[in-house]
């Protein structure tokens, strides 16, 4: 009988079943969506953002449709690291899911803070740390968009932490590598791209914004060539790196564009409001294909588009 091919992967020394996780902020904390998808099935779960101290999120309406996406502007409303260590995380173990935590703030002593209260946390394998925030050292610029900014973050993170870190980057800026090198050179083990694309909305009607906040990040199938191009970017600068891709990943198809672009693993957000079960789905589709290719590992596939010259 024929071997089934092997769907586990490396990721910066955690071995995790699946390549397929879900995308921080669309997935909550797993147990939201637990009855419809089976979390043993997918590689982990990358939980909403969370802060220092309770977040309430920015006034209403936070979301806005458009053509192949949406538009939000949540302003990663969350209950805070406490609420996550002493009821998210607890639930989150007794299934026996991977956990990623994903960490915001606004400053880098509130990084600091979540991270060490994050130290030794049973169940999370890494953290994803998301500098798409504003920055209010720097004239609430992101640190993201700044290789300096995104420095200062990332090594004061990694200094609080014994797990792997993955800097999650956002796609507006002028190079993703040369920030990408910034986070990798201060202690980031991987990257994780993209973070939502800035986008506005206007109703035509009324002439004001769809968002109460104005200006929001767009996702969804728009974005999946900007991400895959960003992929793509880094891999080629680091292509020993591991990366997490995400970005408009509907269907397995989407996501196995992204590993042959250089993704190790794929993130799975937006689709699942429309279907929570997608990543399950994109999970054997992606094995369906490996078996279809004669395939037997996917690290055989990573990077492997084909690009004259």
């Amino acid at each position: 009988m024929a071997k089934s091919p092997d769907l586990s992967i490396d990721l910066a020394g955690i071995r995790l079943r699946s390549p397929v996780v879900t995308a921080s902020g669309c997935f909550a904390s797993g147990k939201e969506a637990s009855e419809f998808v089976d979390l043993k099935k997918i590689g982990a779960v990358v939980v909403k953002s969370m802060t220092m101290e309770p977040w309430p999120g920015k006034p209403t309406p936070r979301m806005a449709e458009t053509p192949s996406g949406m538009l939000n502007a949540i302003g990663l409303q969350n209950y805070g690291v406490e609420h996550f260590l002493t009821v998210d995380l607890p639930w989150l173990n007794r299934v026996g899911v991977p956990v990623i935590a994903s960490i915001a703030g606004n400053t880098v002593q509130e990084y600091i803070y979540v991270a060490e209260m994050l130290r030794g946390a049973p169940g999370v394998v890494a953290v994803e740390v998301n500098i798409s925030c504003p920055n209010l050292e720097d004239r609430n610029n992101m640190f993201a968009h700044d290789a300096k900014a995104t420095s200062s973050v990332i090594a004061a993170v990694r200094r609080a932490l014994e797990v792997p870190l993955f800097a999650k980057l956002s796609p507006n800026v002028t190079s993703l590598p040369e920030i990408a090198g910034a986070a990798l050179d201060n202690g980031a083990q991987g990257i994780s791209l993209i973070n939502t694309v800035m986008g506005m909305a206007i109703d035509i009607q009324t002439g004001q914004p769809k968002l109460a906040g104005v200006v929001g990040g767009l996702s969804g199938p728009a974005i999946r060539p900007i991400a895959v191009r960003s992929v793509f970017d880094v891999f080629r600068a680091f292509p020993h790196v591991p990366i997490i891709g995400m970005g408009g990943i509907m269907n397995s198809n989407d996501a196995l564009e992204f590993i042959l672009a250089g993704a190790t693993a794929v993130a799975i957000g937006t689709a699942n409001f429309i279907d929570p079960n997608t990543t399950t789905k994109v999970n054997d589709g992606i094995l369906q294909y490996m078996k279809e290719k004669g395939v037997n590992n996917l690290a055989s596939m990573r990077g492997r588009v084909k690009v004259e010259g």
